[in-house]
């Protein structure tokens, strides 16, 4: 016998019906960047080693081209990031963690000097030029990292996850070298397993172009970190 069809099954799409609105939602993101933009700022990696997992955000104050408007930028607030990332429990991504285990990790600290790492080996930029703030996720509140992560890189628009790809790349997996050095690491040679990648890459000349076109509209935010929020 065949299965009958639900009511609702026949009924017409309306849209409307379908969006999901949340003012308190809108509240919560604005709360977090408050709160992010008001924890204090750190050289790279942070100076004590805590545990914990979370979003932080990297700022450039040198004064190397072509990244010395950020230097500019960020002289009275750090409110303007070069790279936005996160760092989350092992088993994130299949749902397969406890909220007990993200207190006692050390995942944020470690990607954050993993980072210090990576620049430590590139050419054209000293770590000692970098700072760092964080934002910790306790428990349940962890399940909220992703979705900051996209706010405040949607707010504060970084140019490393932007307009310059590859430098949150980790090596890739065996026989996956055939893929082209991304754009970060063909201006900032430096990491071994980069060197290794057998794909036409993009051309420096190329790269810093594209940087210089984007750096000029760098700095300007929005006045409401809600309009982060669609």
């Amino acid at each position: 016998m065949a299965k009958r069809e639900s009511r609702s099954a026949r009924e017409p799409f309306e849209r409307e019906k379908h969006v999901y609105h949340s003012r308190e939602f809108e509240e919560l993101v604005k709360d977090a960047i408050r709160f992010f933009n008001g924890s204090p700022v750190h050289t790279i990696p942070p100076p004590v080693r805590f545990h914990g997992v979370g979003v932080y955000a990297l700022y450039y104050i040198g004064k190397e081209a072509p990244y010395a408007k950020y230097s500019q930028l960020n002289r009275l607030a750090y409110n303007h990031p070069i790279y936005v990332g996160k760092a989350v429990p092992k088993g994130w991504r299949q749902a397969r963690r406890s909220h007990n285990v993200e207190i006692n990790t050390f995942e944020l600290h470690s990607r954050i000097r993993e980072h210090s790492r990576n620049i430590e080996l590139a050419a054209g930029i000293d770590v000692n030029d970098f700072r760092c703030r964080f934002m910790i996720f306790d428990g349940p509140n962890s399940d909220m990292i992703g979705t900051f992560e996209a706010a405040l890189i949607k707010w504060t628009r970084p140019l490393w996850n932007s307009c310059l790809d590859g430098f949150g790349n980790h090596t890739p997996g065996a026989g996956r070298f055939e893929q082209a050095k991304s754009d970060w690491d063909v201006i900032h040679p430096g990491r071994v397993w980069a060197e290794r990648c057998k794909g036409k890459a993009s051309l420096r000349e190329d790269v810093f172009n594209r940087i210089d076109a984007y750096m000029k509209n760098v700095g300007e935010l929005p006045d409401n970190p809600s309009s982060v929020v669609e």
